[in-house]
């Protein structure tokens, strides 16, 4: 393995990082309460990665076993218990774990905890998830067709 070609070919580097501040506000709050950051987005990474923050409210629920067929998935939990598949089993994750899920790779997570929980989500390459978030809870007012459109926009394939 060995690093990626070069991309910057300038010989004194540049001030072009972008700081986020820890009390900076959710960009996205579901009809649940759900607290979603956008730490580092597809645009801001230029397709880099993407990284959220994102917390939970107690019983939150969540996806249930599907892949991605462009993006890998890892979860680190900073707080609570979150449950994860991993594709072969749920565990109940706490902080400080993590879970990478390659392409193609089956997983869910969910809160069915009585407390709240926080993750950081990872996606690599950059995917523009943003909508994903803003749009999942009215999925169930979308017909059959809207629906299998929104999700194949977003990269996402239910098993289940």
């Amino acid at each position: 393995m060995s690093y990626p070609e070069v991309r910057y070919q300038g010989e004194s580097g540049e001030i072009n990082a972008s700081f986020r501040p820890a009390g900076t506000p959710p960009e996205f709050v579901s009809p649940r309460g759900q607290r979603t950051h956008y730490l580092a987005t597809t645009a801001s990474t230029d397709g880099e990665f993407g990284l959220y923050k994102v917390d939970m409210t107690p019983k939150a629920g969540g996806p249930a076993t599907h892949f991605h067929r462009t993006i890998s998935e890892s979860f680190f939990i900073l707080d609570g218990t979150v449950r994860l598949y991993d594709g072969d089993r749920w565990v109940d994750a706490k902080k400080g774990d993590f879970l990478y899920v390659p392409v193609g790779g089956l997983h869910g997570f969910r809160n069915d905890a009585d407390e709240p929980a926080s993750m950081l989500l990872l996606f690599a390459p950059g995917a523009p998830r943003e909508e994903y978030f803003e749009k999942v809870s009215t999925v169930g007012e979308m017909t059959d067709e809207e629906r299998a459109a929104f999700f194949v926009e977003h990269d996402t394939y239910w098993t289940d």
